[in-house]
This record gives structure tokens, C-alpha cells and sequence, in this order.
């Protein structure tokens, strides 16, 4: 009974080792497979996600230029306005140089005379 018990114990040793020889290998190649599956998957995720945010920026993109026009639009039309209101263009061009004026901080201002050359004070800083 020993030897019998034994026997089929080795025989079921035999089998159990063929059988993990043939399946390992098998069961390597299955979980190969199915990772190269879940690779290209994942590939394929990532090129969906790389082309929706491409879009996303050429979108972006648009609507700024269309933004940008929109706001070039009303400032031409804005201009247009504050020229006709000050006489022309030139009126406006004259308006807009007052303003600097009063911007660049300087305390001296040279207004032209009849030649249209400048009076200069060479003699001010003589008298302090």
C-alpha cells in the first residue's frame, strides 16, 4: 500500500512538474501578449490626447486672433472718432502729443517761434 501510494504520488509529481513546464511557458507568452495589448492601448490614449490638446491650442489660437481683430476693430473705430471730434487726424496727432507731454517729466518745453526754430536759453543756467 505504501509502495502504491508511493507510485501514484510520483506519478502525479511527474505530472504536475511536465504539466508547469509546458504551462509556464505558455502562460508567459498569454501575459506577453497582453501586455503588448495594454501598451498599444495605452499608445493609442496618448496620441488621442496629444491630437485633443492640439486642437484645443489651434482653437485657442483662433479665437484670440479673432479677439485681437475684434479689439483692433474698435480702436481703429475709437480713433476715428476722437480724430473726427478734434478736427482730423491732424488735430488728433496734436492732442496725442499734448498728452505725452505731460508723461515724459521733463520741465522745460521748447515752442518754436516764427522760423520755427526754437528759442534757446543758453544764458538760464548763467543766471543761477
Amino acid at each position: 500500500m505504501k509502495l502504491s501510494l508511493l507510485v501514484s504520488g510520483a506519478a502525479i509529481l511527474a505530472v504536475s512538474v511536465g504539466a508547469l513546464m509546458w504551462g509556464l511557458p505558455q502562460y508567459g507568452v498569454w501575459q506577453q501578449e497582453l501586455a503588448g495589448r495594454a501598451e498599444l492601448v495605452r499608445a493609442e490614449q496618448n496620441r488621442r490626447i496629444a491630437v485633443l490638446e492640439a486642437q484645443a491650442r489651434l482653437e485657442a489660437e483662433e479665437l484670440n486672433a479673432q479677439a485681437e481683430i475684434a479689439r483692433a476693430h474698435g480702436v481703429a473705430e475709437a480713433n476715428a472718432i476722437v480724430a473726427e471730434g478734434l478736427g482730423g487726424p491732424e488735430g488728433y496727432l496734436r492732442y496725442l502729443w499734448i498728452q505725452s507731454l505731460g508723461e515724459n517729466g521733463q520741465d522745460v518745453i521748447y515752442i518754436p517761434t516764427e522760423a520755427g526754430l526754437p528759442i534757446l536759453e543758453a544764458s538760464r543756467h548763467l543766471a543761477e
